[in-house]
């Protein structure tokens, strides 16, 4: 008898730290946006950012960077936003997106220094460059930190502030 109350008290406890368990997994499965993953692995920010530039010139599109990390909730919100149908096309036709992981605030530091974003307000923060890279604008007070708390329409707004002159010559609709 004294076994089978052993056995008992360890089916409960185990049960208990499972149930304890299960919502902070749950938990942690949506901060990381239900396994989206947005920002590559840290080391491809630099190339990937080279190769934006390129694109960019060649394009006559600006550049936009966005330090962020996959645990971010609010980095995820302003992905959905970038990918709404009223901004998915502006973003196409006249940016050049580069994804930067900032890890848990321990890598790309150097690159949001380079670029004056103060990480320390948090993410998602936004630079935008020129086609030759220079810096047109960057989120130095937090602007989009708490992107679950603004609209898509805020990020249409900040697209068409930002987004390239239209060049003259150039065809209506191009």
């Amino acid at each position: 008898m004294h076994h089978l109350f052993r056995t008992i008290s360890k089916i409960i406890r185990r049960t208990a730290l499972l149930c304890l368990a299960l919502p902070l997994a749950t938990q942690a499965s949506l901060a990381q946006g239900g396994g989206r993953i947005i920002y590559p692995d840290p080391s491809l920010a630099k190339p990937q950012l080279r190769q934006a530039l390129v694109r960019a010139r060649a394009e006559h599109k600006r550049v936009i960077i966005d330090f962020g990390g996959n645990w971010c909730g609010d980095c995820q919100v302003l992905d959905i936003y970038f990918h709404d149908p009223s901004n998915i096309s502006l973003l196409e036709q006249n940016f050049e997106v580069v994804d930067v992981n900032i890890g848990r605030y321990d890598a790309n530091q150097d690159l949001a220094q380079q670029y004056g974003i103060p990480l320390k307000l948090g993410v998602p923060a936004l630079v935008v460059l020129s086609p030759t890279g220079k810096v047109l604008y960057a989120q130095t007070h937090g602007e989009f930190e708490k992107m679950s708390k603004l609209q898509s329409s805020d990020v249409t707004a900040f697209l068409n502030e930002w987004k390239p002159p239209a060049r003259s010559g150039a065809k209506a609709g191009r």
